[in-house]
């Protein structure tokens, strides 16, 4: 019987190794696993390769891993905002690598992963220092970057409902990254707030097939309160 339902986040991340490239949904706050990432600084992983759309908020989530020292590089969109200062100290220090990826050949790079595709030409970045000792041609009279996949080891995602099989549905925004995360990641975990019954998901809705997802994890639903603090909803 298929059951990918881990009984807790530190038994779903236990084998999560030393210098792994970790793919971590998200876009802004929307649809970060911060339950994923805080017990991924637990599991005590290091040297990662990071890969999200920004570089961390203010000290929690994706900024506290990279404060705990865990993070060798990171691969982004956009690293720098107003609450990005653990980034900006590591990486002025020194102590953090940056590959500057333009959103939409970040997102394009993990779907060539997830679809077997060895490279691709873009016009994105084209004559700027973000192409520099990249492979470019011209296509119908247009420069064009040779883009190379990028594949994770892991992927850490959140999705809204899932079932024993791995199927997962998004809720709105939350879903940004995470399609094409679970589908580039040789090891995919997820966190859920709901789970389904087998058959319960309207296979139209199902946006991540289960052949995606290694572990799912049940969470509660929370609601954030003045100050930051969070209160479990029911």
């Amino acid at each position: 019987m298929i059951n990918k339902i881990a009984a807790s986040i530190a038994e779903a991340l236990a084998n999560v190794k030393d210098g792994s490239t970790v793919l971590i949904g998200g876009f802004g706050t929307s649809g970060i696993p911060g339950e994923l990432i805080d017990g991924l600084i637990a599991q005590g992983a290091k040297d990662l390769t990071v890969v999200n759309n920004n570089a961390g908020n203010a000290d929690y989530g994706l900024a506290a891993l990279l404060k705990a020292g865990r993070v060798r590089k990171i691969i982004c969109s956009f690293p720098r905002q107003v609450d990005s200062w653990v980034f900006d100290e590591l990486y002025r220090s020194g102590k953090l690598e940056l590959e500057l990826v333009p959103q939409g050949n970040l997102a394009e790079r993990m779907r060539a992963a997830g679809a077997g595709i060895g490279a691709f030409f873009c016009p994105t970045a084209a004559g700027t220092e973000l192409a520099k000792g990249k492979e470019t041609r011209e296509i119908d009279g247009r420069q064009y970057v040779l883009e190379y996949p990028i594949h994770g080891d892991v992927a850490l995602i959140k999705a809204e409902a899932g079932d024993r099989w791995g199927n997962l549905v998004y809720r709105k925004a939350a879903r940004n990254f995470g399609p094409v995360m679970a589908a580039a990641a040789k090891y995919t975990v997820a966190t859920v707030f709901e789970l389904r019954e087998l058959g319960e998901l309207d296979p139209e809705a199902v946006v991540t097939p289960g052949i995606y997802v290694s572990k799912l994890v049940k969470i509660p639903r929370v609601a954030t309160q003045a100050g930051g603090f969070k209160k479990e909803v029911a």
